[in-house]
């Protein structure tokens, strides 16, 4: 960051509203919501989850920007919302400095058309802009700088973001080249509540058999499905506390879905140089880094027990076991420093012309 430049981050998720005021990287204050008085900051920096197609790094929000974020809430109708009403409340607090859109889709931008295009009709993926866009992308985007500056020389690297939402990205020196959300956050892991992939064709009996609408469809999916849906809570710990039929079931398919996701993801790396955890789950779960690992020691993956068990979310930590192949990493998810970047980022870009069509 710029000397002494102060920066307010806000991080609206579909439950909560974090906010932070870094300065110099350092964290000098933090609080959920936003506070009361305005704080005395240079810049606000805010995590908006859904950019489309058009907007694809950071960028100064002017009314043509926010226009296009509220052209895409229907992509994102969980969490578009709150970024915009963070967005609005800040716009009050801090009316006179500039404010930054920094986007979980953004980091993708560079999957190449393999890992991006889904195989529809192309009159629909035309209208109606249908893509791979995937989500978690600050984090992802952290996890991977953090990987290659512990790691020098490492050029394949699988980020885990593992928390209530949950997606993996494959980094090609430094981009990400594929991902398993897609053109919402439903894809890919199980995760907390979240069904992860699952067949369409199963989607479409329930809707034509059990008659089923499409909204009951989606609600199941987004609140009812995940861990929950196998174990009665979508809360980590507590399934791994247990120790009941439903629990150790819960744990096998999530380490499952994870392990066989990670093993997709070295396809488009051509191999794997460090395997990264991040987020609430990654961080804090040694008995997930150790499942996901001992189902891919055929990669060359494995930790240590002490390191692992030892790892905590307050330092990064290199949790390598012995002779592995692949290197493994602990990394605190640091949404904020990456926030903080691309403000600065889109502060030092000269005026350009003006934004690109809204995205369908």
């Amino acid at each position: 960051m710029t000397d002494g430049m102060r920066i307010l981050i806000v991080n609206a998720g579909s439950s909560s509203l974090k906010v932070a005021v870094l300065e110099d990287g350092r964290v000098v204050d933090s609080s959920d919501g936003l506070p009361e008085r305005p704080p005395a900051v240079d810049a606000v920096g805010h995590r908006i989850v859904h950019g489309g197609a058009d907007l694809v790094e950071p960028v100064v929000i002017d009314a043509a920007v926010e226009q296009q974020l509220r052209d895409l809430v229907d992509l994102a109708p969980l969490h578009q919302p709150k970024s915009l009403d963070g967005l609005a409340a800040a716009q009050e607090l801090l009316p006179d400095v500039p404010h930054v859109a920094c986007f979980d889709t953004a980091f993708h931008a560079t999957l190449p058309a393999a890992a991006s295009t889904f195989a529809l009709p192309q009159e629909w993926r035309d209208r109606w802009g249908l893509r791979r866009y995937g989500f978690h992308g600050l984090s992802h985007a952290w996890a991977s700088s953090r990987a290659r500056e512990l790691v020098p020389g490492a050029r394949r690297v699988v980020t885990c973001h593992l928390g209530a939402g949950a997606s993996l990205a494959a980094v090609l020196d430094g981009r990400s080249v594929d991902t398993t959300m897609g053109f919402t956050p439903l894809a890919g892991l199980v995760m907390a509540t979240r069904s992860g992939s699952v067949d369409p064709g199963l989607l479409l009996w329930l809707e034509e058999h059990e008659g089923l609408r499409p909204h009951e469809v989606a609600d199941a999916l987004e609140h009812s499905s995940g861990l929950l849906a196998l174990a009665g809570t979508g809360d980590m710990r507590e399934v791994l506390e247990r120790d009941d039929p439903q629990a150790r079931l819960a744990l096998d398919v999530y380490l499952h879905s994870l392990a066989t996701h990670v093993a997709a993801m070295t396809v488009a790396l051509g191999g794997l140089d460090v395997l990264v955890f991040t987020g609430g789950v990654g961080e804090r779960a040694p008995a997930v880094r150790a499942g996901a690992a001992a189902r891919l020691a055929h990669l060359g993956v494995a930790v240590d027990p002490h390191r692992n068990d030892a790892a905590t979310s307050a330092d990064d930590a290199d949790v390598t076991g012995d002779g592995a192949r692949v290197r493994t990493l602990v990394v605190r998810s640091r949404e904020d420093l990456q926030i903080a970047a691309g403000v600065e980022q889109a502060l030092a870009r000269p005026a350009g012309p003006p934004h690109p069509g809204t995205t369908p």
